[in-house]
């Protein structure tokens, strides 16, 4: 049995959360990076004996639309999966069930879901620090039980919170965009998901394929993309409203 960690996950604390779950379940560890625009997903092929923990984040109560694309090409072939979702401490609203509901078409059998909170991608004071302490021991709890279900070969589905039809899927909106310090290293190019910035010149970037992501705020080496601060603040208002109060990681068994 091979245990495959399939992880969307643009400023790294998706990944952070789906390590605290695979480290604790049995299986030599596959890492399948949906994030490489470059890799060829139709080549994943697993077999019914193994098991995926799939974990995206939640961009507006939705799975990004690009890690459904790509989750697509996997093959199932009848594995059992494992689905994580990770939000900033908001809400995942429908982010689970379609993330069920894409799983399923794959050719995976679902047995459990997880939803966990990570620092906020783009208001970065919500959800400070997180998955922290408290965090990785929840996971590794949960991890545990699920682990416990496998061994016993129960494959029974779990009920999973959200709504078919979804929520209408929407966006930040807000398109990093270069400073004075960027150096045209092509760095964020290279690593942009949806290949959105231009490779010749990083400083242009396609609004309409950008999916707000952060990750080329992340992996700039000169801290030289941002977002626009005015923008920037007003989200955080919002957010300030909904993101204060400590969400709990939830296990669906």
């Amino acid at each position: 049995m091979k245990l495959y960690d399939i992880v969307f996950s643009p400023t790294g604390g998706t990944k952070k959360v789906s390590a605290f779950v695979t480290g604790a379940l049995e299986g030599e560890v596959t890492s399948v990076a949906l994030i490489d625009s470059k890799a060829d997903f139709r080549s994943v092929q697993l077999k019914q004996e193994d098991v995926a923990v799939i974990s995206v984040p939640s961009y507006g109560g939705r799975v990004p639309a690009v890690a459904v694309e790509r989750l697509a090409m996997l093959n199932g072939h009848g594995a059992r999966a494992v689905l994580i979702c990770v939000y900033g401490n908001r809400a995942y609203e429908d982010t689970l069930v379609e993330l069920e509901d894409a799983a399923k078409q794959a050719g995976f059998r679902v047995i459990a879901a997880i939803a966990a909170v990570a620092e906020h991608s783009i208001a970065r004071q919500f959800a400070a620090g997180r998955p922290d302490a408290q965090d990785a021991k929840q996971l590794s709890d949960f991890a545990q039980q699920i682990q416990a279900k496998l061994s016993v070969g129960d494959s029974t589905e779990p009920s999973i919170p959200g709504n078919r039809p979804y929520k209408k899927a929407g966006g930040a909106g807000m398109v990093p965009k270069p400073t004075k310090e960027c150096t045209k290293c092509g760095v964020c190019a290279a690593e942009c998901p949806v290949q959105a910035i231009d490779k010749e010149n990083p400083k242009k970037v396609n609004e309409k394929a950008c999916i707000s992501c952060m990750r080329c705020i992340s992996v700039c080496p000169h801290s030289a993309r941002k977002v626009n601060p005015v923008m920037l603040s007003a989200v955080g208002l919002v957010l300030k409203k909904v993101c204060s109060e400590r969400k709990d990681c939830e296990l669906f068994l």
